[in-house]
């Protein structure tokens, strides 16, 4: 018997060693954050320095892509691992059935402790965590009310500091500390309408941002989805987008300083009185100015999380990644907004630390995506063996390690559902190689075709070119295997909104 004992006696400290080394996970996520605007990615209109270091630490995504391009679908994507026909979370307007397997619950039986902290934004309450604090809905930029374990509270303040404050009390206070954790710690912003907080509301006042090259454009080598939406600089940004009017929610002190960074600008405008295309360029300014100043406060408060995990030794055993739910358009193609297969609405940023893993520095250029999320953390905590047979996404741990499998994807499918709705981006579904990219409006049944080398900025279809048939016929193909492997039914919604008038009797 002692025989027996002695050798389990000493394998039970190897095998608690073993458990206390599964790494932390820090998720950090951010609504509607382009690349373009992060240093690390090349940005050119501003700086990110906490972002950058995550990147400098770690490995930059270049090639991460989103499976449905707006907020709560693709929260729901990355909590199940499953594209939006199989989750049940289509559009902004669904709920989410939290009963479903998510990727947080599975972390919750291998002895993980879970937090979310932020913006939820899937209608009904978390499944899978521990404890949360969320935001009702979108939740304002200043002061907000949230659910902490689904009982309101009421916060005082600007919103982005506010849920870093939360998850650095979680982290200090709130966990166990012989238990590996998952933290998603998520924010409001960038999500319009860009309201900067105090720090930042004169930030860029001096300088004028470059525009886009395509600021002015005007769709003429795309079809009828470009020319019939409704997410134009010049056109459709609002008074509350532009702050011609200030903010309701503003507790006497806050409404001081909003007044006096935003009252002599307006003022200004009124007396400038542009017109034009000298309107449309001074719309540019002030939205994107707005967008960066949302932008450099998250920054500023992924340093304060990054710098505690440093000051407690935490960093040394804890996965960090950065990410944001779509692209998004920063005046690309005259828009703001995401939605589209296009590019800048397709590529999500994704940063990733994890030490002693990740070489610190790296980039990677495969097709990852949203959907892989959740299989790759379950890999990283050692939970690979409980990854669910019907998760339609792929750990991309190897890529992180700098292996490449032979089979890694060569192509990706995507699918927006969202018409009738806010932007009027019509309903499409399409495929996208290393090269090419074809999609399908089916609703008004157009495609379009773009050479991604030749075109990167996807400026001009090449549907029906007698020069791309080739292509075209393979990509076809392409989608229908990709549309039948991921079972993607057919989307039977009507396309019009229903008729509010009485049938005659």
């Amino acid at each position: 018997m002692r025989k027996i004992l002695l050798p389990l006696l000493f394998l039970a400290p190897m095998l608690l060693v073993g458990k206390s080394k599964r790494p932390n996970i820090l998720f950090m996520f951010t609504d509607d954050h382009s690349p373009l605007a992060i240093s690390a990615y090349g940005s050119k209109i501003n700086k990110t320095p906490h972002m950058d270091r995550i990147a400098r630490e770690g490995m930059r995504f270049d090639n991460c892509l989103v499976t449905n391009s707006i907020c709560g679908p693709s929260r729901a994507v990355i909590l199940t691992g499953k594209y939006s026909h199989i989750n049940g979370f289509l559009t902004n307007g669904n709920r989410f059935d939290g009963e479903q397997q998510n990727f947080a619950k599975i972390l919750q039986k291998v002895g993980y402790q879970t937090a979310m902290i932020g913006k939820w934004h899937l209608k009904t309450q978390p499944t899978g965590f521990h404890y949360s604090e969320v935001l009702i809905g979108q939740g304002p930029y200043y002061n907000p009310p949230m659910l902490k374990n689904g009982v309101r509270t009421q916060h005082t303040g600007y919103t982005t500091e506010i849920v870093t404050d939360l998850a650095l009390d979680w982290l200090k206070e709130g966990r166990e500390k012989d238990k590996p954790f998952l933290l998603m710690y998520q924010h409001k912003a960038p999500h319009r309408n860009w309201q900067p907080g105090p720090k930042h509301l004169n930030m860029y006042d001096d300088v004028t941002i470059p525009e886009p090259d395509s600021l002015f454009d005007d769709y003429a080598g795309r079809g009828t989805a470009a020319r019939t939406q409704r997410m134009e600089i010049k056109r459709d940004l609002s008074a509350n987008d532009l702050k011609l009017n200030s903010p309701r929610n503003l507790n006497p002190q806050q409404r001081k300083l909003w007044d006096a960074a935003y009252g002599p600008k307006n003022a200004a405008f009124k007396k400038a009185n542009p017109q034009g295309d000298d309107l449309i360029r001074w719309k540019y300014q002030r939205y994107i100015k707005d967008y960066l100043r949302c932008v450099a406060a998250v920054d500023d408060n992924i340093g304060r999380v990054l710098d505690y995990l440093d000051e407690t030794g935490l960093a040394k055993n804890t996965i960090v990644v950065y990410s944001s739910d779509q692209g998004w358009f920063l005046g690309e193609n005259g828009w703001f907004d995401k939605r589209w297969f296009y590019e800048y609405s397709l590529r999500m940023p994704l940063l990733a630390r994890w030490p002693g893993v990740i070489k610190p520095g790296s980039t990677n250029a495969d097709m990852v995506s949203n959907v892989d999320f959740a299989p790759t953390f379950l890999e990283a905590a050692g939970a690979a063996d409980k990854i669910p047979a019907d998760f339609q996404g792929h750990s991309f741990v190897s890529l992180m390690k700098g292996k490449t499998p032979d089979d890694w994807r060569k192509s990706f499918y995507y699918h927006y559902y969202e018409f009738p709705g806010a932007h009027s981006v019509r309903r499409h579904y399409g495929v996208r190689s290393d090269t090419h990219k074809l999609i399908r409006f089916y609703g008004i049944d157009e495609w379009e075709l773009y050479d991604l080398k030749k075109d990167p900025t996807e400026r001009t279809s090449r549907y029906g070119d007698p020069a791309y048939k080739e292509i075209t016929t393979k990509l076809k193909k392409e989608l229908d295997r990709l549309q039948k492997e991921l079972k993607v039914p057919e989307d039977t919604r009507p396309l019009k909104k229903p008729s509010r008038k009485k049938k005659p009797s």
